[in-house]
């Protein structure tokens, strides 16, 4: 067992450490996600804000840092829609990550399911399979 301040420590690489064991959702083709995206579904995309404003992003997602999410999906619902200009996903909700090419966004899929999230996907091809299908949309 880990002593609290190690544990402290660990911060958010260590949670995803412990959370990945306990099962991985499912990933999503690019023809998966283009089909997904048709829905009412929230698209979180975990880059850095740098990368978006760099390379652009997949049309109607929304940039949640991955060092940002564990907060973020623990907000106050009018808090998460002022800071992200979207709605807070319930734990029912579907939500999906992606990230440049699955590393991040696995991480977020096991964070989210960490705190009670049952209905989360990863886009494990990330925005560098997106692009190999279509333009990014440009900040």
């Amino acid at each position: 067992m880990l002593g609290a301040g190690l544990r402290a420590g660990l911060g958010a690489a260590g949670l995803a450490r412990r959370c990945l064991c306990a099962g991985a959702a499912p990933s999503l083709s690019y023809r998966e996600l283009k089909d997904l995206k048709k829905r009412d579904v929230l698209h979180i995309d975990v880059r850095e804000r740098w990368e978006i404003d760099r390379d652009g992003k997949i049309p109607a997602s929304v940039n949640i840092p991955l060092g940002e999410l564990v907060e973020a999906l623990q907000m106050d619902p009018a808090e998460f829609k002022e800071q992200y200009n979207q709605k807070m996903p319930s734990k029912s909700d579907p939500v999906i990550f992606s990230c440049l090419a699955g590393t991040r966004s696995k991480q977020a899929t096991a964070f989210a399911m960490s705190l009670g999230f049952n209905r989360v996907q990863q886009y494990a091809g990330g925005f560098e399979d997106w692009v190999k299908h279509e333009p990014p949309e440009k900040k």
